[in-house]
Formats: structure tokens, sequence, C-alpha cells
């Protein structure tokens, strides 16, 4: 990768998909993890969306996903049962035919005892047409990548291990660098200096935290920035706002 394709902007839609997901049932850990996974990398992670197990629906959302980011990742509904409907819906998405994929069959029959590879096992080995394998190191049943989507399980583990794989992959963008800054003192007292700053710095993000401590209102200021310098600069003129609100 060149140096100015690591510095292009990289983005990402995420899809969440699970009836339990709405119902309250299942408390969704994977959001925050693949916020702070991107971020890390370099990809700038720009809508989340939750849907029900409906084809209908999960195909208007990857697709419209698809053609607005980068990468689009989904989690949920490829298990066994008959309510995992996630790849039969990207395949439909996509236009292709998806059936049981002699890969990931083979996966599974090594990963099972003789005779323990049932039919709805085997359904997990079904991969829409074209798509290639991620690697599923925790239950083995294999994720699928069909053009800018990866189509990974809803437990957070199997689906962190999933992202270890395809993070390799990806094209990045410039790493996000932060700083922050803690304030004794309320946000409000500061509100009016930070988005100044936020103004005077257009290439940063800075975000203020209110928080309490012992009773009293305190106030974290976080400053954001792919450009070092930036970053640099704002910092200190935030640093500066706070010691003249203590003066």
């Amino acid at each position: 990768m060149s140096e100015t394709e690591a510095h292009d902007e990289v983005t990402a839609g995420f899809l969440v998909i699970g009836d339990e997901i709405l119902s309250g049932r299942t408390k969704d850990k994977n959001i925050g993890f693949l916020a702070d996974y991107l971020t890390a990398i370099g990809i700038d992670l720009r809508e989340v969306r939750i849907v029900p197990d409906i084809t209908e629906h999960i195909v208007e959302a990857v697709n419209e996903l698809r053609a607005r980011y980068t990468y689009v990742f989904t989690s949920g509904g490829i298990g066994p049962t008959h309510d995992d409907i996630t790849a039969d819906s990207i395949a439909a998405a996509f236009g292709v035919s998806i059936d049981v994929d002699p890969r990931a069959e083979a996966i599974l029959e090594a990963h099972y005892p003789p005779g323990e590879l049932t039919p709805a096992r085997l359904r997990m080995a079904r991969i829409p047409a074209g798509a290639d394998l991620i690697d599923n190191p925790v239950s083995k049943a294999p994720g699928f990548r069909i053009g800018n989507v990866h189509v990974m399980a809803g437990v957070p583990s199997i689906m962190q291990a999933m992202m270890d794989a395809i993070a390799p992959t990806l094209k990045t963008g410039r790493k996000m660098l932060s700083n922050y800054v803690d304030a004794d003192i309320p946000e409000s007292r500061l509100a009016e200096r930070i988005g100044q700053i936020q103004k005077d710095f257009p290439q940063t993000l800075i975000g203020s935290y209110p928080r309490t401590n012992d009773g009293r209102f305190t106030t974290q200021i976080v400053v954001r920035s792919r450009i070092e310098e930036e970053l640099k600069k704002a910092t200190a003129a935030v640093e500066e706002a706070v010691a003249e609100a203590l003066a």
C-alpha cells in the first residue's frame, strides 16, 4: 500500500442482525468492540444499524451500507437454526446463489465427531457463491466475505476472533490519535471556549465529558486528530482554556 493510499479515508458501516437484540433478550457487546477496533487500525465507523431477522430488512440495509462505505461488517444470524437467515439474505442482496460450500463443509466435518455433522449444523456451511471464507478459530463454523461485506457471528468471542482474521486484509487509513485533559470544573464553564477551539482546529474532534468526583462536577476533554501537529496545538489550547477557567 502506498503512503497516499494509507492516508485515504477508509469508512465502515456495521449491521447488527437479530430479533434478540431488538427485544432486549441479548445485550449487544459487539458495537463498542468494533468501534474501538476499527479506530485503532485507522477505519472510521460511520454508521451502525440494528435490524430484525427479516430478509427484506437485511437486504435493504446491506445494499445501502455497501454502496456508502468502504467496508460493511455484519454480526449475527449465521448459526444452525431456522431463523439464522443472514447468509441467504446476503446472497439475495448480491443476487447470487447459495449452497453448501465444500470448503466450509470440510471444516465442519473435521471439527465434529463422525455422525455429528447434523443437517442443522450443515446449514452453517451454506455460503453465497463467490464468497471467501473468514476463519473461525473458536467454534470453526466460518464467516464469509463477499464484495466489501464481511459476515460474522453474533457471539462476541467468535466475532472478535473473526475480526482478528479479517484485519490483515483491510485497507486502513491514517490512525486516529488522541489526548485528554482533565479539568476540575463543571463542563458549563468551558463550553464556549471548547466550542471556539473546535472551530479553530477543524481537523480535530473535541469531546467534552462531564463527570462527578465525590459530589463535585468535573470534566474530561478528549482531543482527537489524525494529524499529530494539529493534535498538539489543539490540546495546548484546551489546557490553556482550563488554566484560565481555574484562575
